[in-house]
């Protein structure tokens, strides 16, 4: 699909910046939305990298007050302290994991008809937790305070499967979450905390691995994906926090077995 530069730098802020942070897969969505638009190139890849940060902005915009606390506080308070050594429990797992893969889930993974599987596959583990968080009552922990840098290090693990694209890299810390012990609320706010350090270092190491291909000539299409992502994120993020305090998941199971389905028979 030929389409003029900046509509597609348009198109790709707006799928990145709404699925980033919602249980369907940004990386699963950028791949089929760059494979339907003919951008699955290196410069693709490196205006991927671009609007991610835009999407990772938006997180730390929104919560700004809270970052800036944990910063201030770091020194002498116990809570920050642990907030602070939780993120970077949580943030090894994948981090360890994605540089010794990155390679073969690339050559193996990165393509539609893999995403579509992972979509629906995602979409049926969506099922599962929610039905058995609803089966085991109240959960143990009912704030990002309150959690262990054991709770941390097994949402953690959790992330790794995210590495596999089309399944959601908040859909796998969310579900991990809710069935290690902490609330719907509490396991969504503590993905979007977590998705601060995975995707600022993920972001830096392929801006230096690709840093040969920016160009001055991309800036113009580069800041208008990056401000498009951004709103998008944010407006994304404030849905979904006011959305998990009266629903649970299985509407974005359902969609990704849509999309997943569709996807399939469009790549048949």
């Amino acid at each position: 699909m030929d389409l003029p530069p900046l509509l597609d730098a348009v198109i790709q802020g707006i799928v990145e910046g709404l699925t980033e942070f919602l249980p369907v897969s940004s990386t699963g969505h950028l791949i089929l939305v760059s494979d339907l638009l003919g951008l699955n190139d290196e410069k693709g890849k490196v205006f991927d990298i671009v609007i991610q940060l835009g999407a990772i902005l938006a997180v730390c915009w929104e919560y700004r007050a809270r970052f800036a606390k944990a910063f201030s506080g770091l020194a002498s308070e116990r809570i920050q302290q642990r907030f602070a050594l939780n993120l970077f429990v949580a943030f090894l797992p994948a981090a360890i994991v994605g540089l010794a893969f990155q390679k073969q889930i690339k050559e193996h993974l990165f393509y539609p008809r893999p995403v579509a599987c992972a979509l629906i596959v995602g979409a049926l583990v969506i099922f599962a937790v929610e039905h058995w968080y609803k089966r085991h009552g109240a959960p143990r922990v009912a704030s990002v305070d309150e959690m262990t840098w054991q709770d941390a290090l097994k949402v953690g693990f959790a992330q790794c499967f995210s590495l596999i694209p089309g399944t959601s890299r908040s859909g796998a810390t969310i579900m991990g979450g809710m069935v290690f012990g902490l609330s719907r609320q509490v396991a969504t706010e503590f993905s979007f905390f977590l998705a601060v350090p995975i995707m600022f270092a993920a972001t830096g190491y392929q801006l230096v691995k690709y840093r040969a291909l920016l160009t001055a000539d991309d800036v113009g299409v580069f800041v208008v994906g990056f401000v498009v992502s951004f709103i998008f994120a944010l407006i994304a993020v404030k849905a979904l926090i006011r959305y998990v305090a009266h629903h649970d998941f299985n509407a974005f199971a359902w969609y990704r077995i849509a999309l997943g389905a569709l996807v399939l028979w469009y790549f048949r």
